[in-house]
């Protein structure tokens, strides 16, 4: 059910597709920002000679760091001003810093500007959240999350084949350049299209009283802090993937030339789970497919961990077994991050920001302590990951015990969450 605020801006509004299509597509600007640069890498270490290979996964984790770093800034912004404005400036510094990646003549100016760039694309992270939670709510915000994340998963199958295609005929710097195009393009789409979701009575003011007190009241309460650490140390997990599967593909399994080709066949899976968890939330709820998600996400990368010290781990395994692994982290992380905001309506803005801050910086930093420990074979990886997904259902288990699994039932026309 919309409930679009249709008292700012003229003009007509977009359809509930166009709208889902928007959502993703700013969305997909920090996917992009990552995913297109992961065949570059290489080049990017010879052309400005870094002498660690280790060190290329700094353009990764700094984007990360960058991008945890001002989602407290981008989110009482939007909760005092709106989220149209706030939205527009990002995007237009995100264009700016990538058009700076892209002249950069050193590995330290490049890193500052991939931090700057990461910055201004957590707008994206904090005012798409925001804007669901202003139109939609409780199984219904999660199915829309699910559709949005289903395009934005999309992403990953494209972008580092465009990003490898792209070296083929011209030097890594294109791939900024590429990417500032991409940002103007969304700026101008939002900034036509997009209505404003703030509902007047949700403005808040800058004073840093109300805006501890909204980020108190996100640390405090037991649901939102639970779900936002079980998050943290999932995306901590995917960062590390980020970060590592450049690595993993050349050097471990030396089939460099499939790199485009593995990003594609584990990515595709997580876009399948956003599509199926966005057809069966409404039917189950979102605790019982948030949860099997969670559990699912920690089976697999344990039987995968298992696979690898084994000594067994073949390219084959590892795409079919980490597709299968970010099929359930799909499940996981759309429902996981609707409970966590599932009381935070009046406090959305602030809250997605605290949520994000947590969530983005702490998983790039579990991420980069993963993804340094890459000692030629995916085996640190696959340990990695797995401690991260057990210890994020306990997490999940500890959050909610009573209602671990727990189903939606009908009762007087109601959604109600089984106790």
């Amino acid at each position: 059910m919309f409930h679009i605020n249709h008292t700012q801006g003229a003009g007509p509004k977009p359809g509930a597709r166009e709208l889902t299509a928007l959502l993703a597509g700013l969305m997909a600007l920090n996917a992009m920002a990552i995913d297109a640069m992961i065949p570059a890498l290489a080049e990017i270490g010879r052309d400005l000679r870094i002498e660690t290979e280790n060190q290329r996964q700094l353009v990764v984790v700094f984007y990360m760091l960058g991008f945890g770093s001002t989602q407290l800034i981008w989110g009482p912004l939007a909760d005092r001003f709106g989220r149209k404005p706030v939205l527009a400036i990002g995007i237009g510094l995100y264009s700016v810093f990538a058009l700076l990646c892209g002249v950069a003549q050193s590995f330290e100016l490049l890193i500052a500007a991939r931090a700057l760039q990461g910055a201004s694309a957590a707008v994206t992270r904090v005012l798409v959240i925001a804007m669901v939670r202003d139109l939609f709510e409780s199984e219904e915000m999660a199915r829309v999350m699910s559709l949005v994340f289903m395009v934005f998963m999309l992403v990953p199958v494209i972008a580092p084949n465009l990003g490898q295609a792209i070296l083929l005929f011209a030097p890594w710097r294109a791939i900024f350049l590429l990417l500032a195009g991409y940002g103007m393009l969304m700026f101008a789409w939002s900034w036509i299209r997009l209505p404003e979701t703030l509902h007047p009575e949700f403005r808040r003011s800058l004073a840093w009283r109300e805006i501890g007190s909204a980020a108190w009241e996100t640390i405090r309460e037991p649901q939102s802090r639970g779900y936002t650490l079980a998050l943290t140390v999932t995306f901590g997990s995917l960062t590390a993937y980020i970060a590592s599967v450049q690595q993993i593909v050349f050097d471990a399994f030396g089939a460099g030339q499939y790199i485009g080709l593995v990003f594609a066949a584990v990515a595709a899976p997580m876009a399948l789970g956003s599509w199926m968890n966005s057809r069966v939330v409404g039917k189950h709820g979102l605790r019982r497919v948030g949860h099997f998600g969670a559990a699912g996400f920690a089976v697999v990368t344990t039987l995968h961990a298992v696979l690898g010290l084994s000594g067994h781990e073949s390219l084959i395994a590892f795409v079919v077994l980490q597709g299968m692994a970010m099929m359930f982290f799909s499940f996981t992380s759309s429902n996981l991050g609707t409970l966590a905001m599932e009381h935070m309506g009046p406090i959305a803005g602030t809250a997605s920001s605290v949520q994000g801050v947590v969530g983005t910086i702490g998983g790039a930093l579990i991420g980069l302590v993963i993804g340094q420990a890459f000692d030629g074979t995916a085996t640190p990886f696959l340990i990695g990951v797995a401690a991260c997904a057990v210890v994020a259902f306990v997490i999940v288990l500890l959050t909610e015990p009573k209602r671990l699994f727990a189903p939606i039932r009908v009762d007087t026309g109601e959604r109600i969450a089984a106790e």
